[in-house]
């Protein structure tokens, strides 16, 4: 029993680990954007699903196809091997693999992963299912879904052990290489199971089920509770990580939640109650609704805690009415099956359908109630193993209808205010883009990217060319353009980050303005779509705008020999709170002043309600010998945001006197941080 408890343990542990581990090493390939995770969650499920049924396929009784996971297991060793030979590690491609400025995203991720991790990933998933079809052929007199908890446990231990211990401790590299040697450990361990369950006679311990296989009718109920619960998971990862607070390792939250409620669930029916957890739903969904009114004056942590709560009590009541409806154990593989089938097609509607019909984060409510809809429908159905009486089944009925009452009208506060309030708004990849009118005077428009501002412009003339926002005249980047020694003698200013092109209005005749921009939807609204910013059209210097990564776009202009030669190179990449770390690192810092001229000045914005970015440039400035200024603008309360910028320099006599004013004492400032690099970064250390 010890070795079926380690083997199921050991694999979700692995499953777990790989997800976050892989899709932090392919974040920088893609802008480092939200989505990413969304869509390597997405595959992985897919990928559990297509395990499972593998899983089914394998157990089924007299068919003796365990040879099949015999040959699988050591072929996947071999593979990881082999690509630990030509890449960094068995699990993460090297550079080559980069994908082009216009391949679709999605695809691509897709792609990536189905070659680095797909097949160990795949038979890790069939683990669980297919041990416990072992384990109950083995010791029929005893539940193998007991085991299920300790895959949970695996799953959570995996999930949280990452950002906590594997991140701050291993680079990258050994991270792939300490997850390809535990893989090859635990697929030895799988190998003598499998071993084992083949050499059992055809028939031994075989059970004769006392129930029919479950109807096709009860798999649709399976398969759309576990759908719900997916797609609540990811709408809500969604709505608090780009609507409320871009905050790393916010995602972490949410899927603990979800996991936490699998092991509560299935340690037994004594944890789960839907007399208890109903009215706890009912409670979860109102206080979202209060929060939703209140999101500009309610604390970001109450947000964050309500949004969590209501994903635990639907997770709970999804999973604990599936435990309920479990079939014997000689059907569990074809259960676990359509469970993990219902939990891929909640993730494809997030990922792939929700962002084509939906332009707001209207998968939320969506997801909501189809959760209240759901368990109304459980409490009209009695099952065999529950039964009520009439009177108490019909307050609870109303207290669900009430349930799907209040959600309905979430759902259209949900849409009126996307509908009412933006004058413009699109969906994509990258997230939600809208364009809004300020309620203040003078008029005004703001593009927003979530709950972040992005920059605004004002209607009048007269105030059109005014540069706002976080590019004021005394912010980091407005200084460096305004009082760099070659301003008036034809400047050339790279900045990643376009936002609505503000910085264009500091070009004079003769000036190259050359923005990076990764959402093609941001370039759109820059250029003059809908005629709500002007900054680009009106600037008097010329501009070229390159789509797709920026680093990426800088590394294929240094490979064909062109190096940009800016003088001013200003960073502001970051949507709002979320960090792409591949563009605050070792090697590209060394890429962007490969592209600044010897007389140069990077413009690094650092500002950020959540994490304290000043030690990590400044442990880059000391690597590379750069001289800094740090330049802390409050703001007017009207034209100009508070930002934090960083000004760095090969020599200390490019910043002019006019730039040094605005500089604070930093004397005596050092950093103990690690450096970051491709390799290594650490975002829990910076967390303010």
């Amino acid at each position: 029993m010890f070795l079926f408890i380690l083997a199921i343990f050991l694999s979700a542990f692995l499953l777990f680990q790989v997800q976050p581990l892989i899709a932090r090493y392919l974040l920088p390939w893609f802008g480092g954007v939200p989505a990413v995770w969304s869509t390597v969650q997405m595959f992985f499920q897919i990928l559990l699903t297509a395990g499972y049924a593998y899983a089914d396929w394998i157990a089924k009784s007299g068919r003796r196809r365990e040879r099949y996971h015999r040959l699988l297991l050591p072929f996947s060793a071999i593979l990881l091997l082999v690509l630990g030979a030509i890449w960094n590690s068995p699990i993460t491609p090297s550079a080559g693999w980069k994908p082009s400025p216009n391949a679709p995203p999605i695809a691509e991720i897709l792609r990536l992963l189905a070659i680095s991790v797909g097949l160990p990933y795949f038979l890790l998933a069939s683990t669980s299912p297919l041990l416990q079809a072992w384990f109950h052929r083995r010791f029929p007199q005893r539940t193998p879904y007991f085991l299920y908890v300790f895959s949970n446990l695996g799953s959570l231990l995996g999930l949280l052990a990452y950002p906590v211990i594997i991140e701050p401790l291993l680079g990258l590299r050994r991270q792939g290489w300490t997850w390809s040697a535990l893989y090859l450990v635990d697929a030895l361990l799988l190998f003598l199971l499998t071993w084992q369950a083949g050499q059992r006679p055809d028939t031994a311990h075989e059970e004769t089920p006392t129930s029919p296989a479950p109807s096709w009718r009860q798999g649709r109920v399976w398969m759309g509770l576990a759908a719900t619960a997916s797609l609540f998971l990811l709408a809500t990862t969604a709505q608090i990580t780009q609507e409320i607070a871009v905050v790393p390792f916010l995602w972490v939250l949410p899927l603990t939640v979800y996991l936490l409620s699998f092991i509560i669930t299935f340690s037994g029916e004594r944890w789960y109650r839907r007399g208890l957890f109903s009215p706890l739903m009912l409670l979860a969904t109102v206080l979202v609704l209060l929060a939703l009114a209140q999101r500009a004056t309610m604390p970001v942590l109450w947000q964050i805690a309500i949004y969590t709560l209501l994903l635990f009590t639907v997770s709970m009541v999804c999973h604990g009415e599936l435990y309920r409806l479990r079939p014997e154990p000689a059907h569990l593989t074809r259960f676990y099956l359509l469970v993990s089938l219902g939990g891929a097609l909640g993730g494809i509607f997030v990922t792939l359908i929700a962002p084509s019909i939906f332009p707001g984060y209207w998968e939320y409510p969506f997801g909501l109630s189809l959760a209240w809809l759901f368990l109304l429908f459980m409490s009209l159905r009695p099952t065999p193993r529950h039964t009520s009486k009439r009177p108490w089944r019909l307050l609870q009925s109303a207290l669900l209808a009430i349930g799907v009452g209040i959600s309905l009208a979430l759902s259209y506060q949900f849409v009126a205010t996307d509908l009412r309030q933006p004058l413009w708004i699109a969906r994509n990849f990258y997230g939600v883009i809208k364009v809004l009118p300020s309620e203040k005077a003078p008029a005004r428009y703001l593009m927003t990217h979530g709950a972040t501002v992005h920059g605004f412009q004002y209607l009048e003339p007269d105030l059109q060319k005014l540069p706002t926002a976080y590019y004021g005249e005394q912010s980091g980047a407005g200084l460096a353009i305004l009082h760099h020694p070659r301003r008036g003698q034809g400047m050339r200013v790279g900045v990643l980050g376009l936002g609505i092109g503000t910085l264009a209005t500091y070009g004079q005749v003769g000036d190259v303005y050359r923005f990076y921009e990764i959402n093609p939807q941001v370039i759109e609204l820059a250029s003059g779509k809908g005629g709500y910013f002007s900054y680009l059209k009106q600037s008097a210097a010329r501009i070229e705008l390159i789509p797709g990564d920026a680093r990426l776009s800088l590394e294929r202009e240094l490979k064909q020999g062109q190096s940009q030669q800016y003088d001013v190179l200003v960073l502001d990449v970051f949507s709002g709170d979320s960090i792409p770390t591949h563009l605050l690192n070792r090697e590209a810092f060394a890429l962007y002043l490969a592209h600044l001229n010897p007389q140069g000045i990077l413009a690094v914005h650092i500002s950020n309600r959540h994490l304290d970015l000043l030690p990590v440039v400044w442990k880059l400035a000391d690597f590379f010998h750069l001289e800094r200024l740090f330049i802390s603008n409050p703001g007017d309360g009207e034209r100009n945001f508070p930002s934090r910028w960083v000004l760095l320099a090969r020599q200390a006599s490019l910043f002019a006197p006019q730039v040094l004013s605005h500089a604070s004492d930093m004397h005596g400032y050092t950093s103990s941080l690690r450096l970051w690099t491709d390799d290594y970064s650490n975002l829990i250390q910076i967390l303010k």
